[in-house]
């Protein structure tokens, strides 16, 4: 089922929405760059291959497996109550996708996982090469996590196997630089992450970056009160500022930064002017994405 779903039907299809975003992301540019494209995709390539190796090989074969282990345990939620397979699956997926939600808080809150998830954040534009930007330490740690819910949750393995590829999709989506018409995306976003929505998660001030960490659904960050959306799209400076000088961002770096000295987070505008420029933005919510 594994080599038949994924490598025959979605890893082309995958390869296909890259492409897409990839063009159209150029076409329809939502923020300016301010690094050059080509070499920020060289780095985050290569980066991003000890990650695709243990996806391909470790993660998803891991997770299909406990899937089918537990099927024979019968342990989780979904073995607890009779229900059509429909029904069974939705309440699957959309569990798997708030575990992924707690799961991206607990990478920004514990400080040994921020040591790995950081260098996802450190890139200074935010595109759809940054959705494959992850250290593969920060991979490994999920088996555990996440494995956990597939067992607590009582996933099928089509339902995990399915969640991860949508979970793929919309990740390479939401990274996206493309700008969506404005009014499609406000509708869009009620449901969804969009590009708009994450890319305030990626801005340098701790206070939108410590937000909105919903992956596939957007309703988890409004049931918990960490969205943030009346943040102009201009006025986002994205990356980490203790991590800002570009020259520092190399290959080499950006695997090793998880075993190095982790520098405390500061910003460079004064709390004053950014408690100014929150007021102007609260003034300005009608034109954002509120």
């Amino acid at each position: 089922m594994f080599k038949t779903i994924f490598d025959t039907y979605c890893t082309p299809i995958l390869v296909g929405i890259f492409i897409i975003l990839f063009i159209l992301e150029k076409k329809f540019q939502l923020r300016k760059r301010v690094q050059s494209r080509w070499r920020r995709i060289f780095i985050n390539f290569i980066v991003s291959i000890p990650s695709f190796a243990l996806l391909r090989f470790l993660f998803i074969p891991a997770m299909v497996w406990l899937a089918f282990k537990n099927h024979q345990w019968l342990f989780g939620l979904n073995y607890l109550y009779n229900a059509p397979v429909w029904l069974k699956f939705t309440i699957a997926f959309i569990l798997l996708d708030y575990s992924l939600y707690i799961w991206h808080i607990l990478l920004h809150k514990i400080p040994f996982m921020w040591r790995f998830h950081l260098v996802h954040h450190t890139d200074l534009d935010l595109d759809i090469t940054t959705a494959f930007r992850f250290h593969f330490g920060e991979l490994i740690a999920s088996v555990f996590f996440r494995g956990a819910a597939v067992i607590l949750i009582g996933a099928s393995p089509l339902v995990v196997l399915i969640y991860e590829i949508v979970f793929e999709a919309a990740t390479q989506f939401h990274h996206s630089n493309m700008k969506l018409p404005f009014r499609f995306e406000k509708i869009l976003n009620l449901l969804f992450v969009t590009p708009r929505m994450h890319g305030i998660h990626h801005s340098m001030v701790k206070q939108e970056s410590d937000s909105n960490f919903s992956i596939i659904f957007s309703f988890w960050d409004r049931i918990h009160k960490t969205v943030r959306l009346n943040i102009h799209q201009d006025e986002i400076v994205i990356g980490v500022p203790v991590y800002s000088d570009k020259n520092e961002l190399t290959i080499g770096n950006l695997l090793k930064l998880p075993f190095t000295k982790i520098r405390k987070w500061k910003e460079s505008e004064k709390k004053e002017d950014r408690n100014k420029n929150e007021l102007k933005r609260i003034g300005r919510n009608s034109r954002l994405l509120k």
